[in-house]
C-alpha cells in the first residue's frame, strides 16, 4: 500500500485480492473505494471526504492519469485497477456470495441477466435498488440486517460518488461481515441495456481518453466534473511536490 495525493492506495492485483480474503477471513467488515479522477479533486478539497476515503482497507486506482503523474513526480511505475476490472474479475471468480445494491430496479434486473453469463450463480443473489434519498436519511441499520440475512461477502454499491463513498462508511458500523466496493457506473457498462452509458474502447483507455468518452456519453454531469479536475490539478500537483520534497529531507536525515 502507497500514498498519493492523500490517498492510500494498492496498486497490486494479487495483493488486493489477498486483502479482500484476509479481511473475510478475519470476520471484520471493511470497504475499498475506487478512486477517479473526481474523488481525487473531492480529497484533496473536502478533508471529511478525504478521511471517509481513508477509512476503507485501501483505494484501488481508477485513473489512468494517476500512474502518468506517480511517474512524472516519483519516477515509479504504476497501474491502473479499475472498477470495472475488479468488478469482472470478483464476480467471475465465483469465489464469493454478492449482494448488488444501488441505481434503478430495471438497470438491477438487465445487469443480473447479464452477469449470469459469467457466472450462473448470481441468479440467486440480490439486486436491489436502494430509495433515493440522502446520505443522513439510509436506514444502515435496516441495510445491515438485510445484508447479513443475506449471508454476502461482497457488497457492490453503485450510488455515484461522493455519495457511494460516505454511504459504505456510515454502513459500516452496523455491518458484521463483508467487503462493500464502491463501483459508480459499472453497473450501468455491465447491464447491456442499449441505453445505458458504455465504457469507453479499449483503444481510448490506452490514450488516457476515457474522459472524452464520458463527456460525449453524460456532457452535462462529465464536462462539469472535468472541468473541476483541470482546475484544482495544479494545486494537486503543487501540494504533492512538497509532500515528495518533505519526505526526501526526512530520509536524508536518517
Amino acid at each position: 500500500m502507497e500514498q498519493y495525493f492523500d490517498i492510500r492506495y494498492e496498486f497490486d492485483v494479487p495483493a488486493v485480492h489477498k486483502a479482500i480474503e484476509s479481511q473475510l477471513a478475519g470476520g471484520k467488515p471493511g470497504y475499498i473505494c475506487v478512486a477517479d479522477g473526481n474523488i481525487l479533486t473531492m480529497v484533496h478539497n473536502n478533508k471529511h471526504y478525504r478521511k471517509v476515503i481513508n477509512g476503507s482497507i485501501f483505494s484501488l486506482c481508477d485513473s489512468s492519469w494517476v500512474p502518468v503523474f506517480i511517474k512524472w513526480l516519483y519516477g515509479y511505475q504504476r497501474t491502473q485497477y479499475c472498477g470495472s476490472n475488479i468488478f469482472f474479475d470478483i464476480v467471475s471468480s465465483r469465489k464469493y456470495r454478492m449482494i448488488f445494491l444501488g441505481t434503478h430496479q430495471r438497470t438491477l434486473n438487465a445487469l443480473q441477466q447479464n452477469l449470469m453469463q459469467y457466472n450462473p450463480d448470481v441468479a440467486g443473489m440480490t439486486f436491489k435498488e436502494l430509495p433515493f434519498c440522502t446520505v443522513d436519511e439510509f436506514d444502515y441499520e435496516s441495510i445491515a440486517r438485510e445484508i447479513e440475512e443475506d449471508g454476502a461477502d461482497i457488497i457492490w454499491i453503485a450510488l455515484g460518488a461522493p455519495k457511494q463513498e460516505m454511504f459504505m462508511n456510515r454502513l459500516k458500523p452496523h455491518l458484521k461481515h463483508g467487503v462493500a466496493i464502491a463501483v459508480g457506473a459499472v453497473f450501468n457498462f455491465y447491464s447491456g441495456l442499449e441505453d445505458a452509458p458504455k465504457r469507453c474502447p479499449e483503444w481510448m483507455h490506452k490514450c488516457h481518453l476515457e474522459f472524452v468518452h464520458r463527456i460525449f456519453m453524460e456532457p452535462k454531469k462529465q464536462l462539469k466534473r472535468c472541468w473541476h479536475i483541470v482546475v484544482t490539478l495544479p494545486s494537486i500537483l503543487n501540494r504533492e511536490r512538497r509532500v515528495k520534497k518533505r519526505k526526501r529531507k526526512q530520509m536524508s536525515h536518517k
